[in-house]
């Protein structure tokens, strides 16, 4: 079961560290991909892109994502996000970018089925959960993954399995 840290969170929501860079890099150092809110966005001299969930708060660049390209799940939160790293062949080739926002399903660039909460499941499927409740990972046991606020719970959970 492949645990993803929601926006880098481990143990419960903690909105002010959200798509923090050193928060999303505490996730990582605890073992656990991270999924990332990602924005793009016109700047004087190219592209400039930002981590954050509801707008874009903390200024990043492609050094951040190649240092942690295999351990992040990117969100891209705007179609210039989507479009920059479908383009940028360094990137794109190598970690998950998606786009959705109230859809049940949709497909990550590795053919993942990102799911939304509380949906139907597959062996295919990150599906998000916001529980912490053992019921729900039960539930989306036969997932390829989950995507959670709750990381170390789920990892302490199908750890014992």
């Amino acid at each position: 079961m492949k645990i993803i840290a929601h926006r880098g969170n481990t143990n419960g929501v903690f909105k002010s560290w959200e798509n923090e860079p050193t928060y999303i890099d505490l996730a990582i150092k605890k073992g656990f991909d991270v999924e990332i809110d990602i924005w793009a966005t016109k700047a004087k001299y190219g592209t400039q892109l930002w981590l954050g969930h509801d707008a874009p708060l903390y200024g990043i660049d492609m050094n951040f994502i190649q240092e942690r390209i295999s351990r992040l799940w990117i969100h891209c939160k705007n179609i210039e996000a989507v479009h920059y790293l479908k383009n940028h062949e360094d990137v794109g080739q190598f970690t998950n970018y998606f786009w959705h926002q109230n859809d049940d399903f949709t497909l990550t660039s590795f053919g993942f089925i990102w799911t939304y909460p509380l949906k139907h499941v597959t062996s295919d499927s990150i599906i998000v959960v916001t529980d912490k409740s053992t019921d729900e990972l039960e539930r989306v046991s036969d997932a390829y993954g989950i995507c959670t606020d709750y990381a170390e719970l789920a990892r302490d959970y199908f750890g014992k399995k």
